[in-house]
């Protein structure tokens, strides 16, 4: 194996990580964003529910 087949893997394997990391991030965002619709709905049907029986 000569020096720049080590540097063509190293590149390769560096690329899938970013890959993977920004997959990564992308499924975090998202998870994020559900609860943020979550909490929202929630917050919206206790406030509903206080001034309900006002």
């Amino acid at each position: 194996m000569g020096i720049r087949d080590q540097f063509q893997d190293k590149a390769k394997d560096l690329a899938e990580k970013a890959k993977a990391a920004a997959a990564g991030q992308q499924d975090e965002a998202s998870e994020r964003g559900s609860q943020t619709v979550d909490q929202a709905g929630d917050k919206a049907r206790d406030t509903f529910d206080e001034n309900f029986d006002k």
